[in-house]
């Protein structure tokens, strides 16, 4: 009897720490979100890098312990891919490999995770890295990844604003255009609005930069 006692508090114990394991990822990933969010709008130079240097080491941490996590794994990637933007210079490409890294995996572990979110990530590294011999930049793959986004997410405001903004690299307005447009209908996400609000205003610069090419 103590044994069967012992065994069922195993269990529970077990079942316990495995909920609390998965409501610290949906907290941390939450945070991950709200703080990328921040950076990327509201902060600049030396603040906005070490915010993302902090948000990076707890995706890190948090990826050490379970690194089987895609939507960690995709975010930590991401974050180190808006802060290769903001460094630039050789140590940006290092941490456009890693983000690469982290994204790359997130797709083996599931490739659907936050709506495709790895291969918008991986488009948009590709398509900004440079290519050989400097770095791995490749417009081909880039599109690849993009279009492979938009399949997955057809009316998400990340998957047609990157790709509107691959087509505008390109040259190509008037698609674009109609890329930027989609972006602007797409619903709001659940607590991501300055996110949103950010990106909505991105998206009305690319469109009036559009109008003075037309």
């Amino acid at each position: 009897m103590k044994l069967i006692k012992f065994l069922s508090m195993l269990i529970v114990l077990v079942a316990c720490s495995q909920n609390i394991s998965a409501q610290s990822s949906e907290a941390l990933l939450s945070d991950l979100q709200s703080g990328w969010a921040v950076a990327n709008y509201q902060l600049k130079d030396k603040d906005q890098i070490k915010a993302f240097e902090q948000l990076i080491t707890r995706g890190e941490a948090s990826l050490s312990r379970n690194s089987n996590n895609a939507e960690i794994q995709i975010w930590t990637g991401i974050i180190k891919s808006t802060l290769a933007g903001a460094k630039e210079g050789l140590g940006a490409l290092g941490l456009a490999k890693a983000a690469k890294t982290h994204l790359e995996k997130a797709i083996t572990l599931n490739d659907k995770a936050l709506n495709g979110s790895a291969y918008t990530s991986l488009g948009v590294l590709y398509n900004n890295v440079p290519g050989w011999p400097i770095g791995f930049g490749d417009k081909k793959k880039s599109e690849k990844y993009l279009r492979k986004a938009l399949e997955i997410n057809p009316n998400g405001i990340d998957s047609n604003y990157f790709y509107a903004d691959f087509l505008l690299s390109k040259k190509k307005y008037i698609d674009a255009q109609v890329y930027f447009d989609k972006a602007l209908q797409a619903s709001p996400r659940t607590g991501r609005n300055l996110a949103d609000a950010g990106r909505r205003k991105e998206i009305d610069l690319a469109l009036a930069s559009i109008q003075k090419k037309l």
